[in-house]
């Protein structure tokens, strides 16, 4: 309770950032204390959370779990992934958290500015803390007599409540009735953090202070700054081994408690997966290795990549600095080494102009990291898929005899190429880190044929993730969407059946996310030859709203029996002389329930050609007309009718196209 005092009056008289909860105060010399009121947990038996974490789940012999969230169990999450969190074992894993788990940002989710408090689950005087419990009960196997599992610890109390009162705590304990009670903590206090907010995209706590100093509690957004992290996490460590001895065939209870320890203000949380029985003891290094294109997006020519290598000593002996490197990673082909960008968080990093290799030398204390970071700038003239690929390796002291006699090749966590590299019978632990350059190339074509989208919705279309194409949606009175049951060459159509309404609908078109010009557009249709008084107009519009182009059909009465007796033709708009028909010189210029193929193409004289082609016979009709505007800028397609027909015609469109110059 004094602890927690403590620090609400440095937040509130220190800070003054204003947060409303009254802990108690001071009257002369005497103190006011308001006793707590309870908080009932939550509970339920966990299995969940238990086969999430577990490499082999027929050890699971019972579990439960407990929180203090009253409104579900929201301070533990089964998750497939969470930023840069991955599985380890198998397609999820679990998050535990004295907060929302899983939250992000893991703050009060105020508009922007907030500040960085988490969810908590208290009363107004901040008690009892807040904590999550999962307890298991495993079945040791046959010939087992180790565990060991993945862990890693984040929190916002990071950096500016290390070594206070305000340490928040997972512990880890195995209850053996052989071996007797085993225990790990990572806590604040413990210096395993390597890792601060620029370095944990995603997960909820990259959060930057707003004034660039992370002191006390702050104003905080997700907005990048350096200085300004204000959360921090240790590496993703595997802990286990001769730290938790069991004995095989006996059922043994592992706890996992994650707590605030001085107050309940500010959340922590822990990864863990991949728990494990082991019948001898792991290798001692582990050595990971994660890239970031600092420039964002596609990794292109001249882009800068950072790369941060992370070596952790999982036992608990020393390694010591021994006579020669502890580390060296060349730089890979493809890029350069920006001078002067390496950083070490211990021992002496170098750049070796010479071997064009990064070198480190240093030792690694018991279960702790060292974090090295270096940057390469990505070399011009890269062709597309250019492969940058880089691994460093880890030499180390594996019988404490002071030569480094072991090698351990960093590994991407984030992939398993199959690959044994190392020839330890595993192939997740060594997987080198791989990038590939975008030169992005615009096509020639782009298609549209609907087959990737989903039936009753709107339509759109990609080319190597730039999105060049989107309809609108259809509104009360007309459909105006992609349909399954009906189509040209591939599987869906987009179908057209509009009346007349107030408002028009669209194909949208971002050409300029191909970084090209468009030559051609061209379109498959197919519609019926019943009807009542109809017409559809197709005005191709640019940036300014502005006509480029105008598609009429219409249906015109040929007889006395309606609605069979109307036909349909085809016409577009030449600014010399008006209304134009399509198909005129062929079965007596009206359209059939067919296919048809329509084009539109900008020639070398800079005039519009309209052509169309039936199924089956080939071309029917060509004709030659004036622009109304720069056939280049196109931005959309309005779709819309003057009428209101009982019986209204459906179009199908399919196989739609355009031709594209560079810009």
């Amino acid at each position: 309770m004094e602890e927690a005092d403590e620090k609400m009056r440095e937040i509130i008289f220190r800070k003054n950032i204003g947060i409303f909860i009254v802990i108690g105060f001071l009257i002369s010399t005497v103190f006011v204390i308001v006793l707590p009121e309870r908080v009932k947990a939550g509970s339920y038996d966990g299995e969940d959370l238990a086969l999430a974490i577990l490499a082999n789940q027929s050890t699971l012999v019972s579990s439960s779990y407990t929180d203090y969230d009253q409104s579900g169990h929201r301070q533990a999450a089964v998750l497939s992934s969470l930023g840069i969190m991955s599985p380890t074992d198998g397609p999820t894993f679990a998050l535990f958290s004295t907060g929302i788990a899983g939250e992000v940002p893991v703050t009060t989710n105020e508009e922007n500015p907030g500040d960085e408090r988490g969810s908590w689950f208290k009363n107004k005087h901040g008690y009892p803390r807040d904590r999550a419990t999962l307890i298991m009960t495993l079945q040791v196997p046959a010939y087992m007599h180790y565990i060991y599992y993945d862990v890693q610890f984040f929190s916002a109390e990071y950096p500016e409540w290390v070594d206070t009162a305000y340490n928040d705590k997972l512990t880890i304990t195995v209850n053996s009735p052989s071996k007797g009670i085993s225990e790990y903590i990572f806590d604040i206090n413990s210096g395993y953090f390597v890792l601060d907010s620029n370095g944990i995209p995603g997960t909820g706590f990259d959060i930057f202070a707003q004034s660039g100093n992370p002191e006390e509690v702050d104003w905080v957004d997700t907005t990048p700054r350096t200085p300004g992290a204000d959360a921090g996490a240790s590496d993703l460590v595997p802990i286990g081994g001769v730290i938790h001895p069991v004995s095989p065939h006996e059922q043994i209870t592992v706890t996992i408690d994650i707590h605030d320890t001085g107050d309940n203000i500010l959340d922590s949380a822990a990864f863990i997966d991949n728990l494990e029985f082991s019948g001898y003891a792991k290798t001692e290094i582990v050595a990971r290795k994660t890239a970031q294109d600092l420039n964002g997006d596609d990794l292109e020519c001249n882009d800068t990549i950072k790369y941060t290598v992370t070596i952790s000593n999982t036992e608990t002996a020393d390694q010591h600095n021994n006579p020669g490197n502890e580390f060296e990673d060349f730089i890979p082909d493809n890029t350069t080494y920006v001078i002067g960008s390496i950083t070490a968080t211990s021992g002496t990093a170098c750049y070796n102009e010479v071997g064009n290799k990064i070198t480190w030398n240093g030792e690694v204390l018991a279960e702790s990291s060292v974090s090295l970071t270096f940057e390469v700038i990505v070399n011009s003239s890269l062709g597309n898929g250019a492969l940058i690929s880089n691994q460093g390796a880890v030499y180390w002291d594996s019988n404490e005899n002071g030569i480094n006699d072991k090698t351990e090749l960093t590994d991407d966590p984030h992939v398993d190429d199959g690959i044994d590299q190392d020839g330890d019978g595993n192939t997740n632990d060594d997987d080198p880190t791989d990038l590939y350059v975008v030169v992005f190339e615009p096509p020639p074509t782009v298609t549209e044929d609907f087959s990737d989208d989903v039936a009753g919705g709107k339509a759109t279309q990609s080319y190597l993730g730039r999105d060049w194409f989107e309809t609108s949606n259809g509104t009360v009175g007309s459909i105006f969407e992609v349909v399954s049951g009906y189509h040209h060459l591939t599987d869906n159509s987009f179908k057209t059946k509009l009346r007349y309404h107030s408002s028009s609908l669209y194909w949208n078109y971002s050409l300029s996310e191909l970084e090209s010009d468009i030559k051609w557009w061209e379109i498959c249709f197919k519609c019926g030859n019943a009807s009542e008084e109809y017409n559809l107009y197709l005005d191709f519009k640019n940036g300014a709203d502005s006509d480029i182009a105008k598609i009429k059909f219409e249906y015109v009465h040929m007889g006395t029996e309606s609605p069979t007796d109307w036909v349909l033709e085809l016409y577009y708009l030449n600014p010399a002389n008006g209304w134009n028909r399509l198909c005129s010189d062929f079965s007596g210029g009206y359209l059939y329930n067919s296919w048809y193929k329509l084009r539109i193409e900008k020639n070398d004289f800079g005039h519009m050609v309209y052509s169309l082609n039936r199924t089956g016979i080939g071309m029917v009709d060509f004709k030659t007309g004036n622009q109304l505007s720069a056939f280049s800028d196109l931005t959309s397609v309005k779709w819309s009718s003057i009428n209101i027909p009982i019986v209204c015609p459906m179009f199908f469109w399919d196989d739609h196209r355009i031709g594209l110059i560079n810009e």
